[in-house]
């Protein structure tokens, strides 16, 4: 498993006084789970105070100072119970505001959950900045903080150090994605299957990524093609050692693959090479070629004609344009 892209590996999560307990514990367990399947993930916990009581009055003790974090740390603020504040009053402690400014600003990540962007808010670290918070509050959010720039109707927003999601159950999105930009789709996929969850590979968008959209069935032998699949996706397969993991004849195993799934095992392999292209061409400086390549494409060429296929766009015109029109059906066949 790759070290975490740019970053440490460390995951300090900031209990704030009231803190709700989904909002804390989806996207830990995200975390976790990445970790137990091989990512360097190391969460910790810290708050201003060495014990802290829940919004739900499960009491968390022993926890961390706020210790000096650097770059390639993530700092994970779940929401916890708002109030309207007196008028120059601090949602949360000078001493969390000073020490999440000085957190970004020595080159950490920061990423909240629900309410937790109005302790952003109030270190200025919003500013300028999209962002989103539970749908309740994103009036007082935009009164509170004129220069954020509050979206609303989105699951979860990235913008460039700093990540916001909605309220409570979209954490887990948010720390998926994170974990899909650390380490990729094919472990935020398995994640997500540990977690027994959907995943949506967009803030703004509900789509199920190919990497679960065909993983709701209870076949353990097409299970285990699709986990081979999406773990050896620059390797090229026959239909034959396909068949030898599941421990099934080819014939056995495409009949029981098209019944269970239904499209082809090669089919769904390259479903699966598509989107990752999709995700390297947005979020990597990989040419073309090497994108190709990465994904298990023997000729660049036909991998674009494949691509604009699937998704009625190049390749090059997705690094600078997320693809948004919904993928063809009628894609032709990799080799």
């Amino acid at each position: 498993m790759e070290e975490t892209r740019g970053g440490t590996g460390r995951v300090i999560v900031l209990v704030l006084p009231e803190v709700n307990l989904l909002d804390l514990a989806g996207p830990v367990q995200a975390f976790d789970a990445a970790a137990h399947l091989g990512a360097p993930y190391r969460v910790e916990y810290v708050a201003d105070a060495s014990e802290v009581v829940s919004a739900q009055g499960l009491r968390f003790a022993g926890l961390g100072p706020l210790r000096p974090v650097g770059p390639g740390d993530l700092v994970l603020v779940p929401g916890h119970r708002v109030y309207e504040p007196a008028p120059g009053e601090l949602l949360v402690s000078g001493t969390v505001v000073e020490w999440l400014r000085a957190a970004c600003r020595d080159g950490a990540r920061v990423a909240s959950v629900c309410s937790g962007a109005a302790a952003l808010g109030e270190a200025g670290l919003l500013d300028g900045r999209r962002c989103t918070t539970h749908w309740s509050l994103i009036d007082a959010m935009r009164e509170r903080y004129p220069a954020a720039r509050v979206q609303q109707a989105v699951l979860y927003v990235h913008d460039g150090p700093v990540s916001t999601s909605a309220g409570i159950a979209t954490g887990l999105d948010l720390a998926l994605s994170l974990v899909e930009r650390d380490h990729g789709p094919a472990l935020a996929a398995a994640v997500a299957r540990q977690l027994v969850v959907y995943l949506r590979r967009s803030g703004t968008d509900g789509q199920i990524s190919a990497f679960l959209q065909y993983r709701a069935h209870l076949n353990e032998a097409v299970h285990r093609v699709q986990d081979h699949l999406a773990q050896h996706l620059d390797t090229p397969h026959t239909l034959a050692e396909l068949a030898a993991v599941a421990h099934l004849s080819p014939r056995g195993l495409s009949r029981a693959f098209t019944a269970t799934v239904g499209i082809t095992p090669l089919e769904y392999r390259q479903r699966l090479r598509l989107e990752l292209a999709a995700t390297l061409l947005a979020e990597t400086g990989l040419t073309v070629e090497a994108v190709s390549a990465r994904c298990g494409f023997r000729d660049a060429r036909h991998f674009r004609r494949l691509f604009t296929a699937r998704y009625g766009a190049p390749p090059s015109a997705s690094r600078h344009a997320a693809v948004t029109a919904q993928p063809s059906r009628h894609a032709p066949a990799a080799p």
